[in-house]
Formats: structure tokens, sequence, C-alpha cells
């Protein structure tokens, strides 16, 4: 019997859950199974992926073929690494003292990416409600401000209208008197 390592999906449309189980290759997707061996959540950031490792690392050993998907959650979680150093244990390439102290180093190595990864989201995150708590702030000093110009004494608004309403007669008057000048000396260039 061919056996797959495969998800079986859950959740409710445009929110997926995923069972990552193994199931003969001939049953359906969401089907009978054989056994589960842990779940994927894509739905967060970064994907949560709990997983049975012995379970997992034994179908693999055992020639349980992976779809894509799940081939790449068994690499990510390093199942697929640790099937390599028990071929390389098997071929006499490797000790299982040297091979264990690989897989300790690659998983170090991993959860230092994945800290990191979670760290520069909760930052960027962070930042971004600073720079919103900003926008926010200059927004509500502008309705203060507009609300304070609405409501300030009427005396103030005459005055300033008075004054500019001086202001453009003197102006109006002088471009009066500067285009017959204009004129006259454009009529004397003609003749």
């Amino acid at each position: 019997m061919a056996t797959k390592i495969r998800l079986q999906r859950f959740g409710k449309k445009g929110k997926p859950f995923y069972h990552v189980v193994v199931a003969d290759a001939r049953a359906p997707r969401d089907g009978k199974f054989i056994e589960r061996l842990g779940s994927y959540n894509p739905n967060t950031n970064p994907a949560t992926i709990e997983l049975n490792f012995d379970k997992a690392v034994n179908w693999v050993l055992n020639g349980a073929e992976p779809t894509d998907t799940a081939r790449a959650i068994l690499s990510y979680k390093g199942v697929l690494y640790k099937k390599h150093l028990e071929g390389g244990i098997r071929k006499g390439a490797l000790t299982q003292e040297q091979a264990d102290a690989k897989f300790a180093t690659w998983l170090e190595t991993k959860a230092g990416q994945i800290s990191g990864k979670t760290e520069g989201l909760a930052n960027t995150k962070a930042e971004a409600r600073k720079a919103a708590l900003a926008a926010e702030a200059k927004k509500n000093e502008d309705r203060a401000a507009a609300i304070a110009a609405k409501n300030a004494p009427v005396a103030e608004e005459v005055v300033e209208e008075e004054v500019a309403t001086e202001e453009a007669p003197a102006v109006e008057a002088e471009a009066a008197t500067e285009a017959p000048a204009e004129e006259t000396q454009a009529e004397d260039k003609a003749e």
C-alpha cells in the first residue's frame, strides 16, 4: 500500500486549518487516514506548525511520500534533514554522535531564524502603531486649531476685513494709473 504524508483541510472558507496526516494514496483528501502527525495553521504569521517529530521521521524512513506542501513543512521542521543524517549513519559516513551534533546545530540556527523573524514582525508592527498614533495626534491638533480659529472673537475678523478692503482700492488705483501711461507710450511708438 502506497502511503502519503499530506494535508487534510479543516476550517471555514477563507480561514483554512490543516491536519498533517499519513493516508493511503488512493484515499480522498479529507477522507480516511492512517495516522495524524500534527497540524498546520497558515493564518498566523509565521505559520504555526505542530508536528510529532519522531512519528514523522519514522514514517518518512519507512517510505511514506510527502506531497509538495507537506515536504516543505517537514523540511521546515527538520524531518527531512534527520532522514538525510540517518542515511549517512547507515552508509557509515557519520557516527550517531556526529549526526546528533549536526542536527543540534541546525536546530539552533533554525530557532534563531524564527525568533529573528518574529522580532522583526513585532518591531514593524510597533513602528506602524507609533506612526499611526503620531498621524492621529497631528490630525487632532489640526482639528483643534481649526475649531479655535472658528470660535475666535468676531471683532478681530471685522478689523482684518476692514484692513483688507482698505488695501485693495489702493492697489487698484495704482494699477489704474499705470495702465494709461503704458497705453500712451505704446501709441507714441506706433506713430
